[in-house]
């Protein structure tokens, strides 16, 4: 098929979930669900969105409409919002569970007490709520080096593995870019990350791997993919360059990439973290359409 062929086609898909939602906030203000049949239908990729991308569209609303597009579920909410997804048939495929920020995190191990209180506090609310995944990061260099780094990020992960294995969740150090997004992040490197991975060992600690922050970084995204697939527990997207749809304007074979983590047995979560440049909730579905490999 075309480029454009398949362009059309996606954008023909995305229409017909459109008008079948013709108003999402009349549908989340009347049935717990979207009553619709899915566009989505394979649900060999498990897909969700992460819900900062969309912030303008009230939660409950952008539940229903995802819910009528076959998507599975919210990422990134906080734990006051984890049970909301699960009035409309989602879970929060990935919550905030106070493990650090981008800039200050487990590369600094005065933060390490901060964040095990915090996951003794929301793992366990996690575990009882249905949420596979909580979310922390590295933290910046801030003049440290990759070593030191490494080695207090082992530290603290190791300090909080039992938390997240004794509740069946898993917790999800992301992979950012440091070129153009996060200057100084320090886990900007699937090698670096799976080094961290390796020492600290555990079932339920791994990586979370953006696509559109791994492109920008090193590139070569299904072989490292497959390469480390034990290691990844959580995948984000977006378009290169810019962030945006998963459209023909930027360079990530997106339905391959896709093919790749099915070919790895991968059974977690997909998560759309594109910022809509365009009509949202059509970029959304689009996308899900694109996804469902």
């Amino acid at each position: 098929m075309s480029r454009m062929n398949r362009r059309q086609m996606l954008q023909a898909g995305a229409a017909t979930a459109a008008a079948a939602l013709a108003s999402p906030l009349a549908a989340a203000q009347s049935a717990p669900a979207a009553a619709t049949s899915p566009v989505v239908h394979r649900h060999n990729i498990h897909q969700s969105v992460s819900r900062w991308c969309y912030s303008k569209i009230p939660l409950e609303q952008l539940c229903s409409y995802s819910a009528g597009i076959g998507l599975e579920g919210i990422d990134l909410l906080q734990p006051e919002e984890w049970e909301t997804p699960t009035r409309y048939g989602l879970r929060c495929t990935m919550g905030y569970a106070n493990g650090g920020d981008i800039k200050n995190a487990l590369n600094r191990v005065e933060n390490h007490a901060a964040i095990e209180t915090a996951f003794r506090k929301f793992i366990p609310m996690a575990a009882k709520l249905n949420v596979p995944n909580v979310i922390t990061f590295s933290g910046l260099r801030a003049g440290m080096s990759d070593d030191e780094g490494a080695r207090n990020c082992i530290l603290g992960l190791k300090r909080v593995a039992p938390i997240a294995e004794a509740n069946g969740v898993n917790i999800c150090m992301e992979l950012l870019n440091s070129k153009r997004d996060h200057k100084d992040y320090m886990c900007d490197h699937t090698a670096w990350g799976v080094r961290v991975m390796e020492e600290v060992n555990s079932t339920h600690v791994k990586l979370l791997y953006d696509i559109y922050h791994m492109q920008i970084m090193e590139g070569d995204l299904i072989a490292t993919i497959k390469a480390n697939a034990q290691w990844l527990g959580h995948f984000h997207t977006g378009g290169v360059p810019g962030r945006h749809e998963l459209d023909s304007t930027q360079e990530i074979e997106y339905a391959g990439v896709m093919r790749g983590i099915l070919s790895t047995g991968y059974k977690g979560y997909v998560a759309h973290e594109f910022v809509p440049a365009r009509d949202p909730l059509t970029s959304l579905a689009e996308a899900a359409i694109l996804c469902d490999v």
